[in-house]
């Protein structure tokens, strides 16, 4: 784990080693069932502050509602889903992770809950997502509360509908030298 300190506001960034992995599941509902050490070590957290509380007890408010939005229906497809994500730790800091969510079933089908694995993404992956998530921000603020996550997901698929791609093709190209690095992408 390394601390940097960077221009901006809201405190210090934590980056993961790049052998590091966050582990994390929950329920159906997206509260915490697991945690490995990595994630409590990283956001600063003792195992029964987590156990039973929502995930989004991590969300940094840099992160625009709408790629949650995106996510949530991903998953709720039953489809996995990667993103670049602004984590925030207990004492203000924040890490970034380049996060695969997977729904988790049980022999018969039914879903349990979500399993998450979060690894450090690439640095230009970082510096190219966060003017996307920013006028994601900008969007949402123009919206009312209820249409504001809408509003910048759509915003974002238009936007990569025009790069050509999905948003999960666009992360995964993103940080492809750390996936090939680590031995994830072919």
């Amino acid at each position: 784990m390394k601390q940097t300190s960077t221009g901006h506001g809201g405190g210090r960034e934590v980056q993961l080693a790049p052998h590091e992995l966050i582990v994390t599941k929950t329920d159906p509902t997206g509260h915490i069932t697991y945690a490995n050490r990595v994630f409590m070590r990283i956001a600063g957290y003792a195992e029964h502050q987590l156990l039973g509380q929502p995930h989004k007890l991590i969300r940094h408010p840099d992160m625009p509602r709408g790629a949650y939005r995106l996510m949530w229906q991903t998953l709720q497809a039953g489809h996995e889903f990667f993103a670049l994500v602004k984590n925030a730790t207990i004492d203000g800091n924040y890490y970034w992770v380049l996060a695969n969510v997977t729904p988790d079933y049980d022999l018969k089908g039914k879903l349990q809950g979500y399993y998450s694995v979060r690894r450090p993404p690439s640095r230009a992956a970082i510096a190219a997502i966060e003017p996307i998530y920013a006028e994601m921000r900008k969007i949402e603020a123009a919206h009312g509360k209820a249409a504001a996550p809408d509003a910048s997901r759509d915003w974002l698929l238009a936007l990569l509908e025009e790069k050509g791609c999905s948003y999960q093709d666009f992360i995964l190209e993103l940080n492809a030298d750390v996936l090939k690095a680590k031995g994830v992408a072919g």
